[in-house]
């Protein structure tokens, strides 16, 4: 059960804002690009810039005008000054003289320097004109770039504001889903612990019942056994009543006989009562005069662990210059269970703190006393705290 409920709460119907705003989002910068192109293509006609072919056009009607302006003065000119110089054969075409050979050249150079004059002006002309409509054509294309990323950045954001939606409608959904699913594991949890409770109802009235059988039974079991106990109690009393005579009779021999032991054992009870006392009396002798020998080997070997102690100390004792023979000092020495030194005393001074502490100093450098574990345990306790006394004499 709790796992199809937990099932169908992931499986929800999916929301439709979850995919909503998607397919807007791609329509919108569809239809911002359609105006972009559409706005690109109907731009020149609206601000009309000068074709360059036109422009070039024009420049060469203006150059034509000039020369055919030019050509004709020439024809005027030479009209004019055709009656002053009539030729004397008027059939015949007359040479031009020198003069005016070269002022037509001049003619000729000054029309083509104007010709070529307004050949480089128009050429400049175009050449602006082109570096205006290029500069013209930067800046329309500069500002629809700049629309086209304005509407792309609009676009994006409307679609991080539709996605921050849709992840917050999705969040929600999955906080509902789950609560869903808490709820449903709550009661799942709430039925088992019934059904745990229902089994546990059902095991304590089995074993109460169990017990209440087993107590019955015990019961049962406990009259027959106290019926048998009444009969066996019956038939003992009869068989005590019968042996009690008999016991009265035998007690009655019995206590004749235990008198008579009785007299025997208080005679044989003195008589070891006087060889305890006798024996007592020579175990107090044997135990005092070996606890004097006792006593006497304790001290002979306690003055003998002394004496190594006090031969070790005096071959590390540096004794200072100054220290004169009448000078001494006792210290108060106390052991560890292994001989080490934990403590040294000034019992009595030299009056010299450089001698005293030499002694304490030497004490120190000759420990560890190993020797005392080599003595009985009582012997060991008694040793490890001892005086010892310390003259240059001594030494020397």
């Amino acid at each position: 059960m709790g796992k199809g409920s937990a099932h169908m709460a992931v499986n929800s119907p999916r929301d439709p804002q979850d995919v909503g705003y998607k397919w807007p989002t791609v329509l919108a910068i569809a239809v911002h690009v359609a105006i972009v192109v559409f706005s690109l293509i109907s731009l020149p006609t609206r601000n009309a810039e000068p074709d360059s072919s036109s422009i070039v056009q024009a420049t060469l009607v203006s150059t034509e005008t000039f020369t055919d302006q030019a050509q004709q003065a020439t024809e005027q000119q030479a009209a004019m000054n055709a009656p002053a110089e009539a030729p004397t054969e008027p059939d015949a075409p007359e040479e031009p003289s020198a003069s005016e050979q070269q002022a037509a050249a001049e003619q000729q150079a000054a029309e083509e320097e104007a010709a070529q004059q307004a050949a480089e002006e128009e050429a400049q002309a175009l050449e602006a004109a082109r570096e205006a409509a290029e500069a013209e054509a930067a800046r329309r294309a500069q500002e629809v770039a700049e629309q086209a990323e304005q509407q792309a950045a609009e676009a994006a954001e409307r679609e991080a504001e539709a996605e921050a939606a849709a992840e917050r409608q999705r969040e929600v959904e999955e906080a509902r889903r789950q609560q869903e699913a808490a709820e449903q594991q709550r009661q799942e949890e709430a039925e088992a612990e019934r059904q745990r409770e229902a089994e546990e109802q059902q095991r304590r009235e089995a074993e109460e019942a169990e017990r209440e059988r087993e107590a019955a039974e015990q019961q049962r079991q406990e009259e027959a056994e106290a019926e048998r106990q009444r009969e066996a109690e019956e038939e003992r009393l009869r068989e005590e009543e019968a042996a009690q005579r008999e016991r009265e009779a035998e007690a009655q021999r019995q206590r004749e006989a235990e008198e008579q032991q009785r007299r025997e054992a208080e005679a044989e009870r003195q008589r070891q009562a006087a060889e305890a006392a006798e024996e007592a009396m020579q175990r107090q002798l044997a135990g005092e005069a070996e606890a004097a020998a006792n006593a006497q080997q304790a001290e002979q070997a306690a003055n003998s662990f002394i004496n190594i102690v006090r031969r070790a100390v005096e071959q590390a004792w540096l004794i200072p210059a100054g220290a004169s023979d009448s000078m001494s000092a006792t210290l108060q020495v106390r052991l560890g269970p292994s001989g080490e030194v934990l403590a040294t005393s000034v019992v009595t001074s030299s009056g010299d703190s450089a001698f005293d502490r030499s002694v304490m100093q030497a004490v120190e450098h000759a420990a560890p006393f190993g020797e005392l574990r080599d003595l009985p345990a009582d012997q060991q306790r008694n040793l490890r705290q001892f005086n010892l006394r310390f003259t240059p004499g001594d030494v020397r």
